[in-house]
C-alpha cells in the first residue's frame, strides 16, 4: 500500500538559507545516467521538519511532541494540494520511529529512516482513500491495527480521507477514538468540510497553507541551481506564477521549463491580453485571444489564467501581501490595476468567471470567450448594471477633466465648446426666480452664446428649470430670443429665494386638492373653461406657481384675480397666483394630438352668453326613453 517508493536516498544540500534534499552519489560502479529518472517533486521531497517550506506551525508543534515524546493518537492535515502534507506525515513517522532523533529530527540514515523513505517499512501503512474508499478495504485495514511491529510505533497514513464511504467512516471511528497505545493515525485531505465532525473531534487538526511568492520563488531557485537547470529568473517566475501557491505545482512547472528550455511565454500572453483589456481596444483583445489559441493554450485555461492574473492585479491595489508571486511583479501589477480602473477590474473578473461557467457546455469555447471580453471593452454592448456604473464612472471622470471645478465668478462670454453637452442649452438660458413674461420657445440664435461657470451652476438652473415648467415668468410672453445668464452665486441665491415657503401659502397638495374639489366649482364658467386644464407647479415665499397650456395662458390672466379670490377665501388667508406656461412633454403632445380639446375665445365668449338650458326631471326622461310606462306612486 506505500506510494511513491523510492530507492535513493537524499542527503541535506545547503543551499540559501535552508537546506533541501538533493539526490545522494550514486554506488561505486554506477553512474546517475544508469539509475531511472525522477520527477523534481520526488528528487526534492523534504526528509526532516526543517526543509517543509512554510509550515512552521505545523512542524514545530509536530517536532516538538516528538521530543517530548507527547504524540497525539490521531492527526488531520488539511490543506491544499501540494503543500507538504503526506511529506510532514512520512517524516512524522520517520521521526517516531528513528533510532538516533536529533531533537525531534529523524536522522535519515539508521534502518528505519532508510526503510520509510523507500516505502518498504513495515511500521508505516499508507491507504489512498480516493481508490479504497469501501467498507470492506476499511475493515482489512482495521483488522491489522492491534498487531505488532518491528518499531515503537506503528503508522497509518490515510490521504484524501474525506472520500470515504459513510459506511468506511463509521468503520474507523472506533478504532480512531481507542487505539492500541503503540498506533498514531494521520489523515490528509484536500476538503476538511467533508470530513465527519465525528472524525474531527477525534483528531489534533493543522491546516497547511499556500506558499507565498517569494518563499517559493527562493525554493526554484535553490532547485535550479543545484540541479543543474540553467533556467533564466524569468522563467522561474513563470513557474513560481503556474504553480499558484502549490510546491509540487511550480517543481512540475519548473521541470517543464527545463524540458522546453525555457521558452514558453505564457506570462507575456496573459499580460498582452490584459494589456488589450485596459485599453479597452475589441480588436487588440480578439488578437490576443488568438495569439494565445495559437500557442496551443485551451480556451478554457486561458480565462482561467486570465481570472488569475485579473485577481492578483486586483489585490495588488487592495491588499499586496495577498498576492502568490515575487515582490518584483507586484508593482508592475499594480500599474496595470491602475490602467484599467477598479470598475473595469472588478466586471473584468466577474465577466471572465461567467464565462467559465458558460464555457462548461457551450459548443464553442472560444467563442463564449470572446464574446464576453468584447462586452468586456465595449460597455455600450453589455446592459449589465456593473457595465452602466462603469459608463457612469467614465463620464464623470471625462467631465471632471473637461471642465474643472465649479466657480463663482462671472460668466464667461465665449462660445460653447465643441461636441454634445451633457447639460440642456435650455437650462442655461433661463433666469433663476423672476416673476416677468413666460418666455415663448424659440430657435437658438446664431453666433456664440453664453456659457456658465462650471457643472455646478448649470446643475442649479436644470433644477429651477424642472420646477417651473420651462423658462417662464408671469404669463406675458417674452420677446423672441430673449436669453439671459447668471453666476454660480446669484443662481443660489435666487433659488434660495424661490424656495418653498415655510407655512405662509398652503402646500402645492393642499392647493390640487382644493382645487379640484371647491375652487373649480366656484369659478364662472368663462373661468372654469380657461382655467380647468391648469396644474398647481409649485409652492415659492411669493406666490403659487399655476400652470397652463400655451393655448390658454393669455385668456387666463383675465380670471386671475377670481381664482385668487376663490383660494382666498377657501384657505381664509391671501393666495397670489402666479401663472407661468406649463411645458410638460406629455401635455404638450397629449394637445398636439387632441386639438378638438383646446378653445377659441369667441367659442368661450359665446357659452358666456348663452341663455341657460333648462333642468328636465330624471323621471321624464325616463318615460320618454321607455313609451307605455308610467310612473308608481307609493
Amino acid at each position: 500500500m506505500a506510494e511513491d517508493a523510492q530507492t535513493d536516498q537524499p542527503m541535506p544540500s545547503s543551499v540559501g538559507d535552508q537546506s533541501i534534499p538533493a539526490a545522494v552519489a550514486p554506488p561505486a560502479g554506477e553512474t546517475i545516467a544508469d539509475r531511472p529518472y525522477q520527477a523534481l517533486y520526488r528528487r526534492y521531497r523534504p526528509q526532516r521538519f526543517a526543509e517543509v517550506r512554510g509550515q512552521e506551525h505545523v512542524t514545530r508543534a509536530l517536532r516538538n511532541a516528538v521530543r517530548e515524546s507527547r504524540v497525539a493518537h490521531a492527526y488531520l492535515f488539511s490543506g491544499p494540494r501540494g503543500t507538504g502534507k503526506t511529506s510532514t506525515a512520512r517524516i512524522l513517522a520517520m521521526g517516531l520511529n528513528c533510532q538516533a532523533p536529533d531533537d525531534g529530527e529523524p536522522d535519515g540514515t539508521c534502518p528505519s529512516c532508510t526503510a520509510i523513505r523507500a516505502g518498504a517499512s513495515m511500521d508505516v501503512f499508507e491507504l489512498d482513500a480516493a481508490s479504497n474508499r469501501k467498507l470492506e478495504e476499511m475493515r482489512e485495514l482495521l483488522s491489522r491495527v492491534a498487531l505488532g511491529t518491528p518499531g515503537r510505533w506503528k503508522v497509518y497514513i490515510i490521504d484524501e480521507v474525506h472520500q470515504l464511504t459513510g459506511d468506511a467512516a463509521s468503520a474507523l471511528l472506533k478504532t480512531l477514538e481507542e487505539p492500541p497505545s503503540h498506533v498514531v493515525f494521520v489523515l490528509a485531505t484536500t476538503d476538511p468540510q467533508k470530513v465527519l465532525p465525528t472524525i474531527l473531534s477525534r483528531t489534533q487538526h493543522f491546516e497547511f497553507h499556500l506558499l507565498d511568492g517569494d518563499l517559493l520563488t527562493n525554493l526554484l531557485m535553490e532547485i535550479n541551481t543545484d540541479a543543474g537547470l540553467a533556467l533564466e529568473p524569468a522563467a522561474v517566475r513563470l513557474a513560481v506564477q503556474r504553480g499558484r501557491g502549490s510546491a509540487r505545482d511550480a517543481e512540475s512547472a519548473l521541470e517543464q521549463l527545463a524540458a522546453s528550455g525555457g521558452d514558453e511565454d505564457d506570462e507575456g500572453l496573459i499580460s498582452e491580453l490584459a494589456e488589450s483589456l485596459a485599453e479597452r481596444d475589441a480588436g487588440q483583445t480578439l488578437q490576443a485571444v488568438a495569439r494565445a489559441v495559437m500557442a496551443g493554450r485551451e480556451p478554457r485555461r486561458l480565462a482561467n489564467d486570465l481570472l488569475e492574473h485579473l485577481r492578483n492585479a486586483f489585490l495588488s491595489l487592495q491588499a499586496p501581501s495577498l498576492v502568490l508571486l515575487p515582490g518584483t511583479a507586484t508593482p508592475r501589477l499594480a500599474e496595470q490595476a491602475r490602467q484599467m480602473g477598479l470598475p473595469l477590474l472588478v466586471r473584468a473578473m466577474e465577466t471572465v468567471g461567467e464565462a467559465l461557467v458558460d464555457m462548461r457546455d457551450s459548443v464553442d469555447p472560444r467563442v463564449t470567450l470572446e464574446v464576453a471580453l468584447v462586452r468586456l471593452v465595449s460597455p455600450s454592448l453589455d446592459p449589465s448594471p456593473g457595465a452602466v456604473l462603469e459608463r457612469v464612472e467614465r463620464l464623470e471622470r471625462a467631465l471632471a477633466e473637461r471642465t474643472g471645478p465649479a466657480t463663482a465668478g462671472p460668466p464667461s462670454t465665449g462660445p460653447l465648446p465643441a461636441g454634445p453637452s451633457p447639460i440642456s442649452s435650455r437650462a442655461v438660458e433661463t433666469t433663476l426666480g423672476g416673476t416677468g413674461p413666460a418666455a415663448v420657445p424659440q430657435a437658438p440664435p446664431e453666433g456664440p452664446r453664453p456659457t456658465t461657470t462650471g457643472p455646478a451652476q448649470a446643475k442649479v438652473a436644470l433644477g429651477a428649470f424642472l420646477r417651473g415648467g420651462g423658462p417662464s415668468r408671469e404669463g406675458v410672453p417674452a420677446p423672441a430670443g430673449a436669453v439671459t445668464a447668471t453666476t454660480g452665486r446669484d443662481a443660489v441665491e435666487q433659488v434660495a429665494r424661490a424656495g418653498p415657503g415655510p407655512g405662509t401659502l398652503p402646500s402645492r397638495d393642499e392647493l390640487t386638492k382644493a382645487w379640484g374639489d371647491t375652487i373649480i366649482t366656484q369659478l364662472s364658467q368663462l373661468a372654469r373653461a380657461c382655467m380647468g386644464e391648469g396644474r398647481f407647479i409649485e409652492v415659492t415665499r411669493e406666490a403659487a406657481v399655476f400652470g397652463l397650456p400655451g393655448t390658454l395662458l393669455a385668456k387666463a390672466g383675465d380670471f386671475r384675480v377670481e381664482a385668487e379670490k376663490a383660494l382666498s377665501a377657501h384657505f381664509g388667508r391671501a393666495v397670489p397666483l402666479r401663472l407661468v406656461l406649463n411645458r410638460r412633454p406629455a401635455v404638450e403632445a397629449e394637445l398636439s394630438r387632441a386639438p378638438e380639446e383646446t378653445y377659441d375665445v369667441d367659442e368661450i365668449n359665446e357659452m358666456a352668453t348663452a341663455p341657460p338650458v333648462p333642468e328636465v326631471p330624471g323621471e321624464k326622461i325616463i318615460l320618454e326613453a321607455f313609451p307605455g310606462s308610467s310612473l308608481l306612486e307609493d
